[in-house]
């Protein structure tokens, strides 16, 4: 198994970065960078100067009380006697890093302040925001001799992007939250909890997407880190960690209060408005936890908090994921029992678990998260093998970003569901089935007799918006929400061929978080303008819009993105980006291998490639 940490990338720090470049290129005397442990300073500062002739120093906590001890070094000698001499020895430098300054002695920080204010050197100086700086450094940014930049932990859609990298692949929106949520943003941690989960088979590839189940790992690495974060505690303080870790939340009385003033100073734990003590860090349980014996253990779990009732709290949140699928209301998921019980890998018991994973895997494909939504329906297969549900939603999911193989074994598994099968003929390049099929699901009716809103609406997503109109009207009359009647407004302008309406309903689906619909319509409206201009800004909203929906490849952006090809060759290239071979196409079409070969040509001709492993980003609009 490789080791991530030895391919760490740097990203998510591409505005930060060409700040400090520029800083240290350029006019500037140089720049400050702070922020607090992990947050990435080093690497920045690293990175900022590494095509640069630089010259580095370091504070350390054992050098800081030595005269110069940063600048032992390159100061030999007697010019370590004064500043004087310490100045005239430095008047080459041109670049110079100052990293951790926050720990320099005196004498360093003096030379520091007197560079940044009289010398010709480019000075890149980072310090701890939360721990207190010696004051001719503090001056730098106080008296505004160098701009100060203050580095915010990791976003978690930085987060996202960074694990992508490391991981090489999709990492389910659950995961990176989660991720982000232990590590608190903090790199350090982040990056040795990625590696404790690899080697503890916690964190596995599945659909093509990575995913983090069961507990924390505690490796001797995050121990070391989280016990340096935590610091000296005595006995008492350290039972009553112990017993937050285990009874989170603890409720104030059960702990002496002199103790938890101790803690909550310090900033080891928080107390809410209700008196309730949490632990300040999500690691610091883990960590506390995995240092306790059995028996000890056993005594202070069974201080823990009465479980709460799993298949009601269940129940109710799909419900709420229904009736905000419905409604339109898709920003800002707030997660729930269900989300607590799949990262844990638990409630394997609770039937109502895999009917949560198939809701919240089709709120996510209605986000446009594509690849979320087959980690979520994945998950609720894992569980629950026969869910029709989950299979019908992985048949879905999977068919939108062109996994031809894992829809179809989950169609198979969820049998004659026509809205699934529609979608899967479609991304086998099979329009007329797809609709076909996508006609017989809006001709069913649910059990209280109703329509189906996204069944209608799929029949205008696949070529035939005048065949649902009129019945997309009458539910956006009596359904609440605002999405019944955008997305009746979608099918009308679809059907109208009207631009402008179309880029109107792309907007509006946009704002209610339905990405992936929106960028359809944009595609829409881009080939509904008779306007050049109109239709190049429709064009680059949809290509915006489907960027951020993790590769989805449904039939209106394929078709954008390869306006070139012919509907065969459109066909045939996403099979082969698909993965199949070119008999296995030419089986599925009825056509001879010869056909398809010659085809595949002319369509790397047009795509201006002849590399098939690279057809699934080039048919791809983002």
């Amino acid at each position: 198994m490789n080791d991530p940490r030895d391919r760490w990338p740097f990203c998510g720090r591409a505005e930060e970065l060409e700040t400090v470049r520029a800083a240290v290129r350029g006019v500037r005397r140089g720049i400050v960078v702070a922020g607090e442990a992990g947050t990435g300073r080093s690497r920045l500062a690293a990175e900022a100067v590494a095509d640069l002739a630089h010259v580095r120093v370091s504070g350390t906590r054992g050098g800081a009380s030595l005269r110069f001890g940063a600048f032992a070094h390159l100061l030999p000698g007697s010019a370590a006697d004064s500043l004087s001499r310490a100045v005239q020895v430095l008047h080459r430098v041109r670049v110079l890093v100052i990293d951790d300054a926050h720990l320099l002695d005196d004498a360093s920080a003096a030379l520091v302040h007197h560079l940044a204010a009289h010398g010709g050197a480019h000075l890149l100086v980072t310090v701890r925001a939360d721990e207190p700086a010696p004051e001719a450094v503090a001056e730098l940014w106080r008296r505004y001799l160098l701009p100060r930049l203050d580095l915010t932990p990791l976003s978690v859609p930085r987060t996202g992007e960074l694990l992508a990298h490391v991981l090489g692949a999709h990492v389910e929106e659950l995961t990176v939250r989660r991720f982000h949520r232990v590590c608190g943003g903090d790199l350090r941690l982040l990056r040795e909890l990625v590696a404790a989960t690899r080697e503890a088979s916690a964190l596995d590839r599945a659909h093509g997407v990575w995913r983090w189940r069961g507990e924390v790992p505690v490796t001797a690495t995050l121990r070391d880190l989280v016990s340096a974060e935590i610091g000296e505690v005595d006995d008492a303080e350290r039972e009553a960690l112990e017993l937050v870790a285990f009874a989170e939340p603890l409720e104030a009385g059960a702990a002496a209060a002199p103790v938890l003033e101790r803690l909550e100073a310090r900033g080891l734990v928080v107390i809410d408005d209700d008196l309730r003590v949490r632990l300040a860090h999500p690691l610091f349980g883990a960590a506390l936890r995995a240092g306790v014996g059995r028996l000890r253990a056993r005594r202070l779990a069974g201080t823990a908090r009465p479980p709460r009732d799993v298949a009601r709290a269940l129940s109710a949140q799909v419900a709420e994921l229904t009736a905000r699928g419905y409604a339109g209301d898709l920003t800002g998921l707030v997660p729930g029992a269900g989300e607590r019980l799949t990262e844990d890998d638990a409630g394997w018991e609770q039937p109502g678990m895999a009917e949560f994973c198939a809701r919240r895997a089709w709120l996510a494909r209605l986000r446009g998260e594509v690849r979320d939504a087959v980690a979520w329906s994945g998950e609720g297969t894992r569980r629950a093998p026969g869910h029709h549900a989950c299979s019908a939603e992985l048949a879905r999911a999977a068919a939108h970003i062109g996994d031809l193989r894992t829809a179809e074994e989950a169609l198979g598994r969820c049998g004659d569901d026509a809205s699934a099968r529609a979608w899967v003929l479609a991304a086998r390049g099979d329009l007329d089935g797809a609709l076909r099929c996508a006609l017989a699901a809006a001709g069913s009716v649910r059990r209280d007799g109703a329509d189906d809103l996204f069944a209608l609406h799929d029949v205008a997503r696949l070529g035939a918006p005048e065949l649902v109109t009129k019945r997309l009207d009458r539910l956006a009359e009596t359904m609440s929400g605002d999405l019944a009647a955008v997305l009746a407004e979608h099918a009308a302008a679809l059907a109208a061929r009207d631009g402008a309406a179309l880029d109107k309903a792309a907007r509006r689906l946009a704002d209610l978080g339905l990405l992936l619909h929106a960028a359809e319509a944009a595609g829409h409206a881009a080939n509904a303008h008779r306007n050049g201009r109109a239709a190049a800004a429709s064009l680059a909203h949809a290509s915006a819009l489907a960027r951020a929906c993790q590769g989805a490849r449904t039939p209106v952006l394929t078709g954008l993105a390869t306006p070139r090809l012919t509907p065969r060759q459109r066909q045939i290239t996403a099979l082969a980006a698909a993965g199949l071979t070119n008999r296995e196409i030419a089986q599925r079409l009825g056509l001879s291998i010869r056909t398809v070969g010659n085809q595949l040509c002319r369509a790397y001709q047009r795509l201006g490639s002849s590399d098939r492993s690279s057809l699934g980003r080039l048919i791809g609009l983002a």
